[in-house]
């Protein structure tokens, strides 16, 4: 066994939402750098073109393409399906990362904020599934199945709102949504996993980390002591992803430097 064997996605065609910032550009680099050739899709092809030339120019061992796609409605769906079965006729991997936020106070939190977010964190990630489901269950062998990666958040996982509460619910159903779809998909030669990030440099959490300053002072309540880098993304990909990972299914995976774990000051306090 090797790396490459274990890890390598050559001949493997990916498509990541919302893959021109944030973690799903780290996880696009990550795919094209095991070999996968990689559709990069979100409301902003422009961008998602310019990230797909910078993975290109950067000479990895697979390869990148970007354009438009929209998971917040049925018809953006339909039209983004439409256009990766244009681009090719097998998709061995499905990054579920396009999302939104809405941060505001609990006591005028929004009514219009809940399905918002809702409509794209939680139903267009089931929709956009079901409609590749059939291209991903004949790419899928039981020894090497289609791969389905969603992307939750460590707000799902803990009681943790922080004026996100949309946000934090929606992705607390994408991890229950995760393990339903593994359990249902497993039949077909498809596995399906999450990650719940914790705090990673991106324009979703722009308010809060910025550049390094505002790094420096989230990383101090991460117990690992340290935000998030686009090399923890990569590599999650890249073993869900690979025939090493072809055993792993309904698994949500804590990519959060020990958010998911910190369970506040010892009840006994301090000697």
């Amino acid at each position: 066994m090797t790396p490459d064997s274990l890890f390598g996605l050559i001949g493997k065609t990916a498509l990541v939402t919302g893959g021109a910032t944030g973690i799903g550009r780290m996880a696009a680099t990550g795919l094209a750098a095991a070999g996968a050739h990689v559709l990069i899709a979100s409301r902003k092809a422009e961008a998602c073109a310019d990230v797909a030339a910078a993975i290109n120019a950067a000479e990895l061992a697979g390869s990148a393409e970007g354009f438009g796609g929209d998971v917040g409605s049925a018809e953006g769906i339909a039209a983004l399906i439409s256009a990766v079965q244009q681009r090719t006729a097998e998709l061995n991997i499905l990054m579920n990362n396009a999302g939104r936020t809405w941060g505001a106070p609990f006591d005028i939190f929004p009514y219009d904020a809940w399905e918002k977010v809702m409509a794209l964190n939680v139903t267009g990630m089931f929709h956009l599934t079901q409609g590749l489901g059939d291209m991903l269950a004949d790419a899928g062998t039981a020894n090497d199945p289609a791969r389905v990666v969603n992307v939750g958040s460590v707000m799902g996982e803990v009681p943790m709102g922080d004026g996100a509460y949309s946000y934090s619910v929606s992705k607390a159903g994408v991890h229950h949504m995760t393990r339903i779809l593994a359990k249902e998909l497993g039949p077909r030669h498809i596995t399906v996993n999450a990650l719940a990030p914790g705090p990673f440099q991106s324009g979703m959490t722009d308010f809060a980390i910025g550049q390094d300053s505002g790094a420096d002072r989230v990383a101090e309540r991460v117990p690992n002591g340290r935000i998030g880098r686009p090399e923890d993304i990569a590599a999650c990909l890249q073993f869900l992803c690979g025939y090493g990972g072809s055993y792993i299914t309904g698994a949500v995976i804590p990519v959060s430097g020990g958010i998911n774990v910190a369970t506040g000051a010892s009840i006994f306090g301090d000697d």
